[in-house]
């Protein structure tokens, strides 16, 4: 996240948490998809979704920030988000929010105290009415799935 400048976020919820992608990111927002399961494959990936005929990777949030999994995977909610050089994924996730616009002036690095499997996935933060926006790292999220498939 460049500091300087305001930032336009998708955000959604998962495990309780409070996260947001740069819109810029974000490809589509669903309702729950229909999920193919992936034999072998790691935990974080549930198995790959049908958008508009391309097959998709779809990751649990929950599982891949090492949270609890969701107690009904099939009400999760999905946003597909785009790797650098447009392969998409889709990130499932407990709720969709808004698309929110945010000042420059609000943004902080990642505070000190983020737990240390979190800091190199997470770009800053927001701190917005009594709540934490965590803004993700699209690129290194996917990545380190990338390393562990």
């Amino acid at each position: 996240m460049n500091s300087s400048e305001d930032a336009q976020l998708v955000t959604m919820y998962s495990g309780g948490a409070y996260f947001g992608v740069p819109v810029t990111r974000v490809r589509d927002v669903l309702a729950a998809p229909q999920i193919y399961a992936a034999p072998l494959a790691p935990a974080s990936i549930l198995g790959s979704i049908n958008l508009r005929g391309r097959i998709v990777t779809a990751i649990d949030l929950r599982t891949r920030l090492g949270m609890a999994p969701a107690e009904n995977p099939a009400t999760s909610k999905c946003v597909i988000v785009e790797r650098t050089g447009g392969e998409p994924y889709a990130l499932l996730v407990d709720e969709i929010g808004d698309v929110i616009m945010l000042s420059a002036s609000l943004y902080e690095p990642n505070p000190v105290t983020l737990d240390k499997g979190w800091s190199h996935l997470c770009r800053g933060l927001y701190r917005q009415e009594g709540q934490m926006l965590i803004v993700l790292d699209i690129d290194a999220l996917l990545a380190i799935e990338a390393a562990a498939a």
